[in-house]
């Protein structure tokens, strides 16, 4: 059974439409329920539609009971919930930083510490986090929501590891720019503030996030089979990159990285502490 957030539009719809459609039974949470009954009107005994933000407790806790009564059982919890907020740092208020971190991160926390006691229990499970190739590279304009899917990357990279010997597994979903309607309004904030000195990096950012709006690489129904297929396999990596901006551009900072740590090697190590 699947407990997916977010899951009324972009790749949580889709996952939750190729679990339906190979038979598994779906727990499907957003604010509004409504619209995943609308967007899936046959979806049958199988499918649970739950009302679900996030950022409240209460709720985390009423879906996750709901989710357990009607199924006994939580298999694959997908952590999708989430925001953008396009802006340089300086432009980001302390208001846009927190309600963004408050989805993406604690939002995130409440729900899969609300998951995985039963998965403890059962000892197994998946917890598929969807992350960004934003968790791995940061760019102009975007260092605020990078920086909340850096936390993300963070959190699943630390439970792939606590979880293991648990018999669960935990693995980070690093999509690139996919067809989904994540650079709209409906999803997408922007900083209410705005600086000319940033117009070739925040500006830039903006104007890029209009301009590919539904236009992006990515095919959203490609990616939900690869996810709903991560089910059946027995090892995960702690990380995997969809699409290929996501993968140019973390083999890219890879380099980058290797790079910067070749030249300043030496120096790096000669903080080490030596007995006198």
């Amino acid at each position: 059974m699947w407990f997916i957030t977010g899951a009324s539009r972009g790749f949580r719809l889709e996952i939750t439409r190729e679990a339906l459609s190979r038979g598994d039974s779906v727990v499907a949470t957003a604010r509004n329920p409504q619209a995943v009954q609308d967007a899936i009107p046959d979806g049958g005994d199988r499918l649970l539609a739950v009302g679900l933000d996030v950022g409240v407790s209460e709720q985390v806790t009423t879906a996750v009971q709901a989710a357990i009564e009607r199924f006994g059982r939580i298999d694959v919890l997908v952590n999708n919930a989430g925001r953008g907020l396009v802006g340089t740092v300086e432009e980001t208020s302390d208001a846009e930083a927190r309600a963004l971190f408050d989805v993406n991160v604690f939002g995130l926390l409440a729900v899969t510490r609300a998951v995985l006691p039963y998965m403890r229990a059962a000892r197994s499970g998946l917890v598929v986090n969807l992350s960004s190739v934003g968790g791995f590279v940061a760019w102009p304009g975007w260092g605020v929501y990078a920086a909340t899917k850096f936390a993300v990357e963070a959190l699943s990279e630390a439970m792939t590891h606590e979880l293991a010997p648990l018999g669960i597994k935990s693995v980070a979903i690093e999509p690139g720019p996919f067809r989904t309607n994540f650079l709209d309004g409906s999803s997408l904030s922007v900083a209410q503030t705005q600086f000319d000195d940033y117009s070739a990096t925040g500006g830039a950012a903006r104007t890029w996030a209009t301009d590919t709006n539904y236009g992006q690489d990515g095919d959203p129904i490609k990616a939900a089979k690869i996810i709903v297929d991560l089910a059946s396999y027995d090892e995960l990596p702690e990380r995997i990159q969809l699409g290929a901006n996501a993968v140019n551009d973390v083999a890219a900072k890879l380099q980058r990285t290797a790079s910067d740590q070749q030249q300043w090697w030496s120096i790096s190590l000669s903080t080490d502490y030596v007995a006198p």
